[in-house]
């Protein structure tokens, strides 16, 4: 197994790329339902929050840190969101992404994602 020192280094060499469409969560309350698709050469956002007026820029800024430190720059990110709180967001971010890459042996969770 490679240490998540090491893991986070090899991270920050890679770019990931966003192979192919992925979903993770739910859109039961709580929870939000992340879809990442292949982007246009940027990072584009759609935020559907029935919270969007009290909380919209603090989650969209979750979704655009979590994305910039797993080196993602090109992604189109759907997000529904039934009141997830921040960790819940990370979590969803980071598992659609790396769902979109077949990662799925040595996921280093938690030691990406500060």
């Amino acid at each position: 197994m490679i240490p998540i020192e090491k893991l986070h280094l090899m991270m920050e060499a890679l770019r990931m790329e966003i192979k192919k469409s992925a979903v993770a969560g739910t859109l039961e309350s709580s929870d939000c339902m992340v879809t990442v698709e292949p982007g246009q050469g940027r990072i584009e956002v759609e935020l559907d929050s029935a919270v969007i007026r009290q909380y919209g820029r603090q989650i969209r800024k979750v979704i655009n840190e979590t994305l910039e430190r797993l080196n993602v720059t090109d992604a189109r990110v759907t997000v529904v969101d039934k009141g997830a709180l921040d960790c819940t967001i990370k979590a969803r971010v980071e598992c659609a992404v790396y769902r979109s890459n077949d990662v799925r042996d040595s996921l280093p969770w938690g030691g990406i994602i500060q």
